[in-house]
């Protein structure tokens, strides 16, 4: 496709009105005079006009501008909306799935669409579009380094867009998140990047929850941490939540809970926060209170109260339900069910709970819980037989110091994690049932953060006595957070 242009060298004087030049449009079909149309997208242009010498022309050949490709990724992840995004980030997309053709039309005065096409590329010399196609694909560790490259980057990463093209197409990476209780009583936390096997700094958490005591902690949408309810050691009992956004590495506050509470039960079902139970300071002091948060109506809600005012120890979700056990106000056993469908509450006397120890933890339809406290042997929950029968062990036990004690279990990467309070991580693979059985299940334990591990008897002997002054060095939760 080019554009054809006939110009004349000497700019004539005569003062007699001059031919005026013609525009016409060639192509395989014939030519078309065009005074004063629209522009075009194939063909070849020819401009014409007079020279002082009668039948001289110079002509000039000139490239006419290429439209641009564009694939539309709007449909990433509709619950972050990110159509927005991909309308901010790649010029002309729109609700579908299909590459669609952008010509260079008439000019649109001021428009945000104009405005994102003569910005500076991504990435010189490519579309945005395989310019993103090739950013998503920096490792998440250097993320932070992008935004410190332009501003059109750090927009980009500072959205849901490219996080959520990361997730769609397998390249999201899961880092494990500590929070850990230092012997002053300070919160402290790190994450854990199992690709590279070290630990990253983060940044503080909020003062009110630098010091706070029985606050809970969950993750939703695969990417947002939250930290709600406590007590603070000065101020008592809060209502306070705030979340952690692992995609742009910062806190945020959201709606306060519906009642003061610490010590209490949560969980995450159908990405919503269930929370139930708990203390509180005031004349009623257990609570029978629960309530949940919806991330998409973003408020909380009361739910149905249990049948008495219990403090959970321990808890797990199995096939949809909530299962507690606790204690209520005379020091009584508890154990209570909820059903988020019907919002009702029943007591329950099964193994499930009954067998049922901490950490716990329910992957892949089944049920894990540690057997033993330094988590190298777990039991499996039977449904059939409502038995914890089955177990997997790694034949490598470390002790029954508080450094090696298993603090929680969490799915990461498909694999089953175990958590220990001296930092150590181990990986068992739990997507093959024959690997439930005792004597085969050896082979599936892999550490990926040995920091702590020992491998002979003195150095455990030492470590059992050097822990002691680890006592009140813990850690307080683990969660896994997706960018």
């Amino acid at each position: 496709m080019h554009l054809l242009f006939a110009v004349s060298p000497v700019r004539s004087r005569d003062p007699s009105p001059q031919p005026q030049p013609r525009l016409f449009f060639s192509s395989a079909s014939g030519s078309v005079d065009r005074r004063g149309g629209r522009g075009f997208s194939r063909g070849m242009m020819e401009r014409t006009a007079p020279n002082t010498q009668a039948g001289s022309h110079r002509v000039v050949r000139v490239q006419a501008p290429l439209v641009d490709s564009v694939s539309c990724y709007c449909r990433v992840d509709a619950g972050l909306k990110t159509v927005a995004g991909a309308r901010k980030f790649v010029p002309g997309a729109k609700l579908c799935l299909q590459p669609e053709i952008v010509p260079h039309g008439p000019r649109i005065r001021n428009s945000r669409r104009e405005r994102s096409r003569t910005q500076a590329p991504l990435l010189p010399g490519l579309p945005d579009d395989l310019a993103i196609a090739c950013l998503i694909r920096v490792p998440r560790v250097e993320h932070l380094n992008l935004r410190l490259v332009c501003k059109r980057w750090n927009r980009l990463l500072s959205g849901n867009y490219y996080y959520s093209l990361r997730k769609r197409l397998g390249m999201a990476e899961e880092w494990v998140y500590v929070l850990k209780r230092a012997r002053d009583g300070k919160i402290s936390w790190n994450a854990f990047d199992p690709n590279h096997q070290l630990w990253r700094p983060l940044p503080p958490v909020p003062a009110d929850y630098s010091e706070a005591l029985g606050f809970g902690c969950a993750v939703l949408s695969g990417c947002y941490l939250y930290l709600f309810g406590g007590k603070d050691p000065s101020k008592g009992s809060m209502r306070r939540v705030v979340f952690y956004n692992a995609r742009t590495n910062k806190w945020h506050r959201a709606p306060d809970m519906l009642r003061k509470r610490h010590f209490f039960g949560s969980c995450v079902v159908n990405n919503c926060l269930y929370v139930a139970g708990g203390e509180c300071e005031g004349n009623q002091r257990t609570l029978r209170s629960a309530e949940v948060y919806d991330p998409n109506k973003n408020r909380w809600t009361s739910i149905a109260e249990m049948s008495t005012g219990i403090v959970p120890l321990i808890g797990v979700v199995y096939e949809g339900k909530w299962f507690l056990k606790g204690l209520d106000s005379h020091g009584q056993d508890v154990r209570e069910v909820y059903a988020p469908t019907t919002n009702t509450w029943s007591a329950v006397s099964g193994g499930i709970i009954t067998g049922c120890r901490n950490p716990s933890i329910s992957l892949n339809g089944r049920l894990y819980a540690s057997d033993c406290r330094d988590g190298c042997k777990l039991r499996v929950y039977e449904g059939a037989t409502d038995s914890w029968n089955k177990f997997m062990d790694s034949k490598h036990h470390l002790g029954n110091s508080k450094a090696f004690e298993a603090a929680s279990f969490v799915s990461l990467n498909g694999k089953l994690g175990i958590i220990r309070n001296n930092m150590s991580i181990s990986l068992i693979d739990v997507t093959n049932p024959e690997n439930s059985i005792e004597t085969n299940s050896a082979h599936v334990w892999e550490v990926i953060a040995g920091k702590g591990q020992l491998k002979n008897f003195v150095s455990g002997l030492w470590s059992s006595l050097a822990g002691r002054s680890w006592l009140k060095d813990h850690i307080v939760h683990c969660q896994v957070l997706q960018a």
